[in-house]
């Protein structure tokens, strides 16, 4: 692939495209939430590709890739589409403004999700944003019963709801040290009902006949790390948020695989002004979507 020239400038289109398909790693769901044609999405890529002169997807049948410089392009493209829509905004002068009550789950705590938050109050400092940070299940209950606005959290299997910002494993992860023994319960650190990541973890070991004890129950994301750090036991977490000082579970630990989790964004079914702020925020958390998998 060779380059067209350094004076080729990045088309918005292409770059949102470009940062759909770079979060869901599928062609298939950014086609989805894009509400375009795979073909389409593939063209946007293609010519990106062409523009950048690199190659930014590595993919086969099974899979699709970020490439080094894919990577690269990751923040590029959201530095452009943010400076993008701010011009936007200036000079059709539109305003978003009102109340937006926002739900965050626990998993975001470590991530650099503050960041898009600030960003996002710079670009619209006439909305006033409430902040809500609970359980994935309790966020989804808040959100049905109208108490919430928009909602960025894990999703159940079942529940077709919801705006795909990733796809991730789900892993045991524990601290360093730990030894699980083969013949007794396995020690679980889980959040309370309704937590998503209790119930699968829960639901595969009763599968696999394993036994197993809860040894910690916290509705603190920071409780639970405490309690894994000291070695009480292990935990169920998206392979990309594990955070400092734990590790992932080797397969020779025999814990029985826990699948994919979704982590998506849920409008609300309020009308007026809280629904332009809840998508202008939808907009900014899908533009900084890989921050999001890396603790600040």
């Amino acid at each position: 692939m060779t380059a067209l020239g350094s004076d080729l400038m990045y088309d918005p289109t292409q770059l949102r495209t470009f940062l759909a398909v770079a979060q869901t790693l599928s062609f298939t769901q950014a086609a989805r939430r894009l509400g375009l044609r795979q073909s389409t999405v593939s063209q946007h890529v293609r010519r990106l590709e062409d523009a950048a002169g690199r190659q930014l997807f590595s993919r086969d049948t099974h899979s699709v890739e970020l490439t080094e410089d894919g990577e690269a392009m990751l923040g590029f493209a959201r530095r452009i589409l943010e400076v993008h829509e701010q011009a936007t905004a200036f000079f059709t002068g539109t305003r978003v403004r009102g109340r937006l009550r926002f739900g965050a789950s626990e998993d975001f705590v470590l991530t650099r999700l503050p960041e898009i938050l600030e960003g996002f109050r710079y670009d619209h400092p006439e909305v006033d944003l409430e902040l809500t940070v609970e359980l994935s299940g309790t966020l989804h209950e808040r959100l049905a019963a109208g108490k919430l606005d928009l909602v960025l959290a894990k999703r159940r299997p079942e529940d077709p709801r919801g705006e795909l910002v990733w796809r991730d494993d789900l892993v045991w992860i524990g601290a360093e040290r730990l030894r699980l023994e083969g013949d007794r319960p396995v020690p679980l650190i889980v959040y309370p009902p309704p937590g998503i990541t209790r119930a699968r973890a829960l639901e595969v070991l009763e599968r696999q006949g394993r036994p197993w004890r809860i040894v910690c129950t916290s509705g603190s994301l920071n409780g639970l790390i405490a309690a894994a750090r000291a070695g009480l036991g292990v935990m169920a977490h998206s392979r990309r948020l594990i955070p400092p000082g734990l590790f992932r579970l080797p397969d020779r630990a025999g814990l029985p695989e826990l699948g994919k989790v979704d982590f998506v964004l849920v409008h609300g079914r309020r009308r007026g002004p809280a629904e332009g702020a809840a998508n202008a925020l939808a907009a900014a958390v899908l533009a900084g979507g890989e921050r999001l998998r890396r603790s600040g």
